[in-house]
Parts: structure tokens; C-alpha cells; sequence
């Protein structure tokens, strides 16, 4: 496919935004150009809780809008990435001095009617002395209340946004950083530099802004309007400990504070606690715990579990920063985790759309809402399309994972199940365009550790856009939980040795 020399579109920024407006864009037949400076979904995109919820707790701020379109979106990723998306159920205790245990009904009632659920199961409530879900919790709690919302790999997600968009044509570039974003006679003159240092000038007819925690940084630097604040910068933390419970249902607790914190299997092995809200003034790269988030999560966790969570179970942390739209909210978990765009200019002179806020489970409805935008610049072309559509390796129905983890099973008898159901998982049916030929272990080449192989690896670097041992430990798979220091140092020396 030949690149044109003037591109319709032009985006900056590879997180769940960018791929996911990319992604819509060429599928309507607009040419489309996307850099990253960094991996995909290496800021803000893979610090989340990993969710597709509706988000109960928006409820108490009447942000109705948000809450509906985020439930209404759950089950439509469902059925386009099912290997990487799945159901998951919450259980909600009731906690005596804080919401009465009729608020909390009356709040999932609502969730349940503005969620159009279809395969999803409605809440019900639960006896915590009787239930298996009480057991890991002190003996106060009694009553608790358990509804539907959904886990996501959210680093995949980006990167099976950015790999449908190039599939249809779309250039995606990562380790590469936008430094000028200029108008010249109604077409942008955007300079980019690859990690060598090279710089190339890419001329697109509209420019997206879709930097996430970056985004007042590209207007204010790149595109030379100094003062840019639209973004209020609030901080997220996590922390990953052993496995604290056996069963496979999540907990949401509430916090006297007011806030809600997370407790969720993940990985298997080990429980996933989040997140704090706090607001950030560094350099989003630089973005980490502190010892006081660490603090609090262990308390709040702690007050709910019968044993307690203290710092010496962590064995993971991890941060990101939301780049919520400043709305002038007192505090951060009051500030709008809605979204909300800008269009700055005309077609004869060149436009850009800012994009300010929003959420990986509203991402596909925010790509619509910018596609609209774009078309009000330059004109309509294909319709809507992203509704019914099937994410890469994802073509299969949303309840038959177990089935695909049997097929491949069957056609690959002699690799472990552990490793086939976790190809399933990342890959979908794309596992078998990964595995190829390869009969047994063997044919899968090097092992660099936890049943990452040779095979893998390359296919990452081929169809992922992965370049370090960071890209594919952590982004593509989370395999880094498991893989000591030194598998990690083979996995970069095999990277550098290939050329990668």
C-alpha cells in the first residue's frame, strides 16, 4: 500500500485513544498517520485497574451521561476482544457507618437498569457468613451485594487497536516523538524524530492531540501556544500481592474516606489492590507510588480482609496519571473522568482535535465522538463501524473462551495447557498464526524462561511493534511478575543481537 503525501489524519499518541481514533478513522477510509514516543500503552493506558465498568461510584456524582455510555459499552468490547476481555463478578460488602445497605442497593439497582445487559448477570445479594466470599474477611461483615462488570488487558487492547488500524492501512510509528506541529497554506507540517534522532516532516489536512498526560505539553511545546492548561493531573497507584483469597470474584470496598478501592485476582498467582487519587505535578514519566499510597492501600485493604495486607506481601507497584479534564473540582476523585473535546481551526486553515479526559471503557465511544468532529472538517466518508466489529483474534463469541482454549488445545496436543490457555488468552485465534508449525516445545525455539518462547518473541517484534524485554515482560504479556533479572537480560540480548 503507498503512503500518500499528504495524510488526511495525523495522530499523536499511541494509548487507547490514539489507536482507537486511528483505528475508527482508516476504518472509514480516511489515510491515517499515528506516532507514539514511546511503546504502546506505555503511559496511562496499561496504570489502569484493568476494568470495563460502568463505575459505580460515578453515580454519587451525578455523572449520569458518563455512567451510561461507559455500562452500554461493556458488553460491546466483550464481544470484540473476548480473549482479552472477560466477565467478572463484585462482590460489594456492606460496611456498618458508612453507605446504608440500602443506598447500596438502590445504586446497583440503577446500575442494572442503565447497563443493557444482555449476557451479563444482574446482582444479587449475598449472606457473607455463609458465602465463600466472606471467608477471607473479618467476621463483622454480614451482608454484601454482587454485580457484573468486566476485566480487560488494557496494554493489549491498545495494541490490538494499533494493529486493526495498520491492518486497514494505517502508519503507526512508536519511539517516535512529534517536536513541531506547524500550519502552513491549510495543511500541518509535523516533524517527528524516530529514538535515533532521524527527523522526518509527515504533512496531514487535521491533526489529533490524543497525548493523554502530555496533551497541554504538545499544544503549549510542539504546537507553540504557551499557557495551555485544559488537563488536571491526578495520580494512580497499585499495588500486586500474593494471592490473598482462592476464589475467582473480586471485592470492591468502600473507604471512610469516601473513596473505593479494588481487590481483584490477577495473573493467577497474585491479587491486584487499587488505586489511589491523588493530584501529580511531575513529569508523567516519573510517575511512581509513595510510601504513603503504599500506606494507604495496605490499611484500606486491611480492613476488610481477616488477615492484613502489609508492605512485605508487594511484589509488583505501579503508577499512571490520568489526564482528566480540569474542571475545577475540589478535590481529585471529585474531578470528571469524563471526557471532552476541542476543535481548534478550520479546514482552509488546518484544524486539530484535542482530546482532554476519558477511560479505556469509554475509548471506542470517544473515537465515535472525534470521528464526528473530523467529518465536520472534512467531510463524511464511511459510516460508523466499529460497533459490531471484531478485534484481532477475537473472532469467536463472548462465551465460548473455554471452547477456543480446547480448539487450540487440539490442534497443538503436545504443548502444556498452562501455555496454551495463556496464548488463548493474549492472542485469541491469532495464537495460531504465532505458534505455526511448531509441533512440541522444541519447535518454539528458544526458551527465555516462564513459558516464553522463541516463537513469541518474534512474533511480538513482528506484528506488536515490541522492542524491549519492558515491551513484552510487561506490556504484551505479564510475564515480568514471574521472569528473574537474569531471563530478562537474555530476552534484551536476544533483541539486540536480532536487530530489534
Amino acid at each position: 500500500m503507498s503512503t500518500p503525501d499528504i495524510f488526511d489524519i495525523f495522530v499523536i499518541g499511541g494509548g487507547v485513544n490514539g489507536t482507537g481514533i486511528a483505528r475508527d478513522a482508516v476504518g472509514r477510509g480516511f489515510s491515517v498517520f499515528l506516532a507514539e514516543m514511546n511503546d504502546l500503552a506505555s503511559g496511562t493506558s496499561s496504570a489502569a485497574t484493568k476494568l470495563v465498568h460502568g463505575g459505580l461510584r460515578y453515580l454519587e456524582h451525578y455523572e449520569f451521561r458518563l455512567v451510561h455510555e461507559a455500562l452500554s459499552e461493556r458488553e460491546v468490547l466483550w464481544a470484540a476482544a473476548p480473549h482479552i476481555i472477560k466477565p467478572l463478578r463484585f462482590v460489594l460488602p456492606h460496611h456498618k457507618g458508612l453507605r446504608p445497605a440500602l443506598v447500596l442497593r438502590a445504586g446497583l439497582a440503577m446500575y442494572d437498569y442503565m447497563g443493557g445487559r444482555r449476557l451479563l448477570p444482574p446482582t444479587k445479594t449475598l449472606n457473607l457468613t455463609t458465602d465463600p466470599t466472606g471467608k477471607p474477611l473479618k467476621t463483622g461483615y454480614r451482608t454484601g451485594f454482587e454485580y457484573s462488570d468486566c476485566w480487560v488487558d488494557d496494554a493489549r487492547f491498545v495494541v490490538l487497536n494499533a494493529r486493526d488500524a495498520a491492518d486497514k492501512g494505517a502508519v503507526i510509528r512508536t519511539q517516535t516523538k512529534v517536536t513541531s506541529v506547524r500550519r502552513e497554506g491549510g495543511i500541518w507540517h509535523v516533524v517527528v524524530a524516530d529514538a535515533g534522532g532521524m527527523t522526518e516532516t509527515i504533512k496531514a489536512r487535521l491533526v489529533v492531540n490524543a497525548a493523554g498526560p502530555w496533551v497541554d505539553e504538545v499544544i503549549g511545546g510542539a504546537m507553540g501556544r504557551n499557557g495551555a492548561h485544559n488537563v488536571r493531573l491526578v495520580k494512580g497507584s497499585h499495588i500486586v500481592v500474593r494471592k490473598l483469597f482462592d476464589h475467582d470474584r473480586c471485592y470492591i470496598f468502600q473507604n471512610g474516606d469516601g473513596r473505593i478501592i479494588f481487590a481483584i485476582p490477577y495473573e493467577d498467582d497474585f491479587t491486584l489492590i487499587g488505586t489511589t487519587d491523588e493530584d501529580y505535578h511531575g513529569d508523567p514519566k516519573d510517575v511512581a507510588i509513595s510510601d504513603n499510597e503504599t500506606d494507604y492501600l495496605c490499611k484500606a485493604a486491611s480492613e476488610y480482609f481477616r488477615n492484613p495486607v502489609t508492605r512485605d506481601q508487594i511484589v509488583w507497584t505501579y503508577s499512571g496519571v490520568r489526564p482528566l479534564f480540569d474542571d475545577g473540582a475540589s478535590a481529585a476523585q471529585e474531578a470528571t473522568r469524563d471526557y471532552v473535546l476541542r476543535v481548534d481551526g478550520t479546514a482552509s486553515e488546518g484544524a486539530a482535535v484535542n482530546v482532554f479526559g476519558g477511560k479505556l471503557t469509554t475509548s471506542r465511544r470517544l473515537a465515535e465522538s472525534v470521528l464526528e468532529k473530523i467529518e465536520g472538517v472534512l467531510g463524511k466518508k464511511g459510516a460508523p463501524w466499529t460497533k459490531t466489529a471484531k478485534l484481532p483474534g477475537g473472532d469467536f463469541e463472548p462465551l465460548a473462551f473455554d471452547a477456543e482454549v480446547r480448539r487450540l488445545a487440539k490442534d497443538y496436543p503436545a504443548l502444556p495447557h498452562d501455555l496454551v490457555l495463556r496464548l488463548t488468552r493474549l492472542y485469541g485465534t491469532k495464537a495460531r498464526d504465532l505458534l505455526g508449525d511448531a509441533k512440541d516445545l522444541a519447535g518454539l525455539g528458544l526458551h527465555f524462561g516462564d513459558g516464553l518462547y522463541q516463537r513469541e518473541v518474534d512474533y511480538l517484534v513482528a506484528r506488536e511493534w515490541a522492542r524491549t524485554a519492558q515491551d513484552i515482560l510487561w506490556r504484551r504479556t505479564k510475564l515480568g511478575l514471574r521472569t528473574n533479572s537474569e531471563d530478562a537480560a537474555k530476552l534484551d540480548a536476544y533483541l539486540a543481537k536480532s536487530g530489534h
